[in-house]
């Protein structure tokens, strides 16, 4: 099934993205906590894709193993660092011949060791050249990545909302966002994205905060702010693993339930591979989506970009 058609027949949709595991240890320790997550009943799951392709193998199989053997609808990550027009053409028959029906397509990452893209050999150097070719060529729902708070290799806002235009314009069916840990960076971003004509769902991209360390290494990489308000909250218990578990369980929840209150059209789940936070996570806002299911289904309406 594609995604577009679960958007059909769900205003919200819930997903969990994982990423393969590299070795026997956290394969292990991946069954299980995808196990945990099965109960879930997720809307769809994505598979991530390594740098420069480095994972294609193993992501693959997990897509295979999502979609064929537990019965997932899946999305497989694609990027196309150093991919080659046939190589790009080869792997989309590939997860076609799987049965997989959606793919997110990015540019991805720098080669391992590189801080630098190189220049592809077929012109695939930015993610709107792999969503225009795998569209014209291909009968997938495509998604693409969207970032709130400004692409950190955008020199403007109004640089990064035209670049996102031109994805859209190729081919991406909707966006998922980058994490982001204020509210009002995602609301600004749909407005603004809205002004610029971009009109498919955009799913706000959610992660707890259960390493505060680890959090604040993300955020460096990707650009999003942590506001001041969450560190004080936690910087005095940043060595107790139990109490910033407990603090960021308490965020993220606070977090999906302005945005789904709010008319965001569902939540995208970074996992990291450890599911115990977004099964907690899920089943708290599961918990309010059960006593208010009838005021949602028929007041919900989507947040309109402002004119």
């Amino acid at each position: 099934m594609k995604i577009t058609e679960i958007f059909e027949k769900q205003k919200r949709t819930f997903s969990f993205e994982f990423f393969p595991p590299k070795d026997y240890l956290t394969a292990v320790k991946f069954g299980i906590n995808a196990g945990q997550l099965m109960k879930l009943d997720p809307s769809f799951v994505t598979v991530t894709y390594g740098a420069g392709g480095s994972t294609q193998e193993n992501t693959f199989n997990l897509v295979d193993m999502f979609h064929n053997d537990l019965g997932f609808v899946c999305m497989a990550h694609y990027t196309c660092v150093n991919a080659t027009r046939e190589k790009i053409a080869y792997d989309m028959r590939t997860l076609q011949d799987m049965g997989i029906e959606n793919v997110m397509l990015l540019r991805g990452d720098p080669p391992k060791g590189s801080d630098s893209f190189p220049e592809n050999p077929d012109g695939f150097n930015y993610g709107s050249d792999l969503i225009r070719f795998v569209n014209e060529n291909y009968d997938f729902c495509i998604g693409a990545g969207a970032y709130p708070e400004k692409h950190l290799e955008a020199q403007s806002e109004e640089e990064d909302l035209i670049n996102l235009r031109i994805k859209v314009d190729a081919g991406a069916d909707f966006l998922t966002t980058q994490m982001f840990f204020d509210n009002k960076y995602y609301w600004d971003f749909i407005n603004k994205a809205g002004q610029k004509g971009i009109r498919c769902r955009i799913i706000p991209g959610i992660i707890p905060i259960t390493n505060f360390k680890n959090i604040k290494k993300f955020a460096r990489i990707t650009g999003a702010t942590i506001p001041e308000e969450i560190g004080k909250k936690m910087e005095p218990y940043k060595d107790d693993p139990k109490e910033i578990y407990k603090i960021g369980l308490e965020l993220a929840i606070d977090q999906c339930r302005d945005l789904l209150d709010n008319g965001a059209p569902g939540i995208h789940f970074y996992t990291l591979n450890k599911s115990r936070a977004a099964v907690d996570l899920y089943d708290n806002l599961s918990k309010d989506f059960k006593e208010v299911k009838n005021r949602f289904e028929k007041s919900f309406s989507p947040h309109i970009p402002e004119k």
